[in-house]
């Protein structure tokens, strides 16, 4: 019960909403019963022209009903039965309306703002959330688990309050008419109620098992499409099929399993339900045969009992949808709970800018496991470039990772101005940071928007400005509609250069003190790639760069090269410096001039 309690949390900014749903789910409700009730003056009176005999003591004010209604003739009677049924069956319509129409609305409201809020909250997790966690178990998260909370909220809590207060009003029915035969009767509620939980339990296993085959699914049509020319290379298609296929059908069996469990209900239920009315009918008919009882209240009775099937039958398939829509919750919750291993700091410092240095010092750091930065020591001066080269795995991404805090060491602290960038806020600090990856993102928008990224509202001039700095204003012209043509998913439109002087230009835009590139040239041809060399070179001029690179070439005119191994800075200096060292720079600087 409290795991639907938690449910229901979404519910609550719409709690006025959601009572003015129950008071006309209450009414329609109450129509419901009184149009049944309609078969005692019916049979009674106007079919046979006998007395209505209720067994119960009525009181004063339903007995003087009754007895009106006996003394009133036949044909009169059925007149006002023809205009009762039908303002009672207008006003149950209009009543019904409303209460699907609100709690349809509640559930809308509830799906946009999870949405809201899980995207919202994972765009504010830190990077090492990212790696632990598929794209498409995310994209799951938002989807498919928000879409069972809509069901459980719209549909669910309809009929779960609905089909309950049918139950309590043909219960006080069948009571009111014939306590001891209702008693009888209800004996059948708990072995109703057993199926229902027994096989609720079952089907909240089996939604969460089903929920994570739909996150396997979408994670593979995820890598599958954005890998698309890979697969091809390696002809993979029948394997990557046969893998699709295997999860596909793992989710076919975990759905079939649901849906059996779910249908058994109905039958068992219903079967308990006629056990229960086959001896109702052998009891009551006695008790007419008798004249002890009104043929048209025993009718009323039976219709009230028999009823009662319908919302037991409604309650089962609500508990299985909310047994889903727990599981979908626990999976929402789970990523909504989760903190930011990078938090704001309490009372942040704004950074505008720096004049003096960006200092590491005795920076650890670890992913789980496995130690990348062993007791890094390092300054760099305001206006210098400094390139970090080694091995692959050695570090060097992780470690200017440090400075716009994708990351934070698990020991040492970065500095800026000799403040710990800790102490600043993550919008002013990144504010000062520009960053072009080893590997190129851009989005499915038009080259203008996305180099525009970084600084939104940029004027068209502006934009020009960078695409020119960055050697990308002649191709973007070539383009059929030029700064405005849609590049598709990743940039997949346009040749991984002309993809990297995108993302160049859109780090010029931003025109942020610190500059970081991350093997910024690696998908340029030679020529591109000097000409672009000489962009960056002319950027160093004001402001600080990091260079991470692979090709030594593009960093002879860094201030100074810092080289990692294993997690160690073990030389340091100028490329002429480095070269007469004879050490790890040299031999891989002599490999690369071999090739």
């Amino acid at each position: 019960m409290r795991d639907y309690f938690k449910l229901l949390k979404f519910v609550r900014p719409y709690y006025g909403l959601f009572a003015i749903a129950i008071v006309c789910m209450g009414f329609s409700a109450v129509f419901d019963g009184m149009s049944l009730a309609m078969i005692v003056p019916l049979a009674d009176k106007v079919l046979t022209n006998k007395k209505i005999i209720i067994p119960a003591k009525l009181p004063d004010f339903l007995a003087g009903f009754v007895d009106k209604i006996n003394n009133t003739p036949p044909e009169v009677l059925l007149s006002y039965m023809v205009i009762s049924v039908l303002v009672l069956f207008f006003l149950k319509g209009v009543f019904g309306f409303f209460q699907s129409y609100f709690m349809s609305d509640i559930g809308q409201r509830v799906v946009r703002d999870i949405k809201a809020k899980l995207y919202a909250k994972i765009q504010s997790l830190s990077l090492n959330y990212f790696t632990h966690k598929r794209g498409g178990e995310l994209m799951s998260r938002i989807t498919n688990d928000v879409k069972l909370v809509e069901n459980a909220v719209s549909y669910g809590s309809t009929d779960l309050i609905y089909q309950s207060l049918q139950v309590v009003i043909f219960a006080v029915v069948i009571f009111f008419i014939y306590f001891k035969m209702a008693l009888v009767s209800l004996v059948f509620l708990p072995l109703i109620s057993l199926p229902i939980i027994k096989v609720g339990k079952a089907l909240r296993k089996l939604s969460k098992r089903s929920q994570e085959k739909i996150a396997d699914t979408n994670s593979l049509l995820y890598e599958t499409i954005m890998g698309a020319r890979i697969v091809k290379a390696f002809n993979m298609e029948e394997y990557e099929i046969s893998k699709f296929n295997r999860v596909n059908t793992d989710y076919y069996k975990l759905s079939m399993k649901s849906i059996k469990r779910t249908l058994l209900l109905n039958p068992s239920t219903e079967f308990l339900g006629c056990i229960a009315g086959v001896l109702v009918f052998f009891w009551g008919g006695r008790e007419v045969i008798a004249g002890k009882l009104s043929f048209g209240v025993f009718g009323l009775f039976l219709g009230s009992l028999l009823s009662l099937i319908r919302p037991f039958k409604k309650l089962s398939q609500v508990n299985a949808l909310n047994q889903q829509a727990m599981a979908a919750s626990e999976r929402i919750h789970e990523v909504l709970e989760t903190e930011p291993s990078v938090k704001e700091p309490l009372v942040p410092k704004s950074l505008t800018g720096f004049k003096q240095n960006i200092k590491f010092n005795d920076i650890w750091f670890s992913y789980a496991d496995m130690q990348v930065l062993k007791g890094i020591n390092l300054e760099v001066g305001f206006g210098q470039m400094l390139a970090v080269v080694g091995p692959s795995g050695t570090g060097k991404s992780t470690l200017v990772d440090l400075i716009p805090r994708f990351y934070d060491p698990q020991k040492g602290s970065v500095f800026i101005d000799g403040v710990d960038v800790r102490e600043f806020s993550l919008k002013s600090l990144r504010n000062q940071v520009g960053i072009v990856n080893q590997e190129t993102i851009l989005f499915n928008d038009t080259i203008r928007a996305n180099i525009a990224y970084g600084k939104p509202g940029a004027s068209d001039k502006e934009i020009e400005e960078a695409a020119r700095r960055a050697y990308a204003h002649d191709f973007i012209s070539k383009c059929l509609q030029g700064y405005d043509t849609i590049i598709g998913d990743r940039g997949v439109k346009i040749s991984g250069g002309e993809r990297q002087r995108i993302a160049i230009a859109r780090a010029l835009l931003k025109n942020a003190p610190i500059l970081i590139l991350d093997e910024a040239t690696s998908q340029l041809d030679s020529t591109s790639e000097r000409i672009v060399q000489e962009a960056l070179d002319s950027l160093v001029t004001g402001r600080t760069v990091f260079v991470i690179a692979h090709r030594l070439s593009t960093v002879r005119n860094a201030h100074r090269i810092v080289v990692l191994d294993k997690g160690i800075i073990v030389e340091q200096g100028t490329h002429n410096q480095l070269l007469e060292k004879s050490g790890l720079y040299k031999r891989l600087y002599d490999a690369q001039e071999i090739q």
